[in-house]
């Protein structure tokens, strides 16, 4: 039955992704958002793998050493930053995270909070996304534009709220790009 528990909090966390994405304005993303968790690779892995409270990704690496499920994911799905990494121009850093095209940058925001909300359940918080953003930023690979629009976004939905992060979004970062954060 775990198959079915997993099917069903992809469906809930696409749905919630979809919601976000439509209220920023990117329909086509939130239609086609995280398709690939349907393929074979990724889905039996994830209903594997399932607990309900995490990533079943996390559950496989920690079990395999890799998470075959999570390399398929993240190479197919541009909202992911890991997506976007690529061999640097800088000598002494062979790999760099490269500036995501800022519609990806939104909905990896919407991504974000739609995980948070599904795996803390009632217990979530607009906090939630910038606290799990902090903690696991140390290891990412990510331009430093990307983390800052990404960060000012995740900070205004914990200080604004949704309504105003993503009239924010809707107004002016889709409109203006990278120049916001000017």
């Amino acid at each position: 039955m775990k198959w079915l528990q997993h099917l069903r909090t992809i469906n809930h966390h696409k749905r919630l992704v979809m919601k976000y994405c439509f209220k920023a304005g990117l329909y086509k993303q939130g239609l086609l958002h995280d398709m690939s968790k349907y393929s074979p690779v990724e889905f039996f892995v994830g209903a594997k793998y399932f607990q309900g409270n995490r990533s079943p990704n996390n559950a496989e690496r920690e079990d395999k050493g890799y998470s075959q499920a999570w390399l398929h994911h993240k190479g197919r799905n541009k909202h992911h930053l890991e997506y976007w990494i690529d061999y640097s121009l800088n000598e002494g850093a062979p790999m760099a995270g490269m500036r995501m095209p800022v519609k990806y940058v939104v909905e990896m925001f919407c991504d974000r909070v739609a995980a948070c909300r599904i795996y803390n359940k009632e217990a979530y918080t607009d906090g939630d996304a910038l606290a799990y953003f902090n903690i696991s930023r140390k290891h990412y690979l990510i331009h430093p534009d990307t983390e800052k629009l990404l960060e000012r976004l995740l900070t205004m939905l914990k200080e604004k709220g949704e309504e105003a992060t993503f009239q924010y979004i809707r107004e002016e970062v889709l409109q203006e790009g990278y120049n916001t954060l000017i």
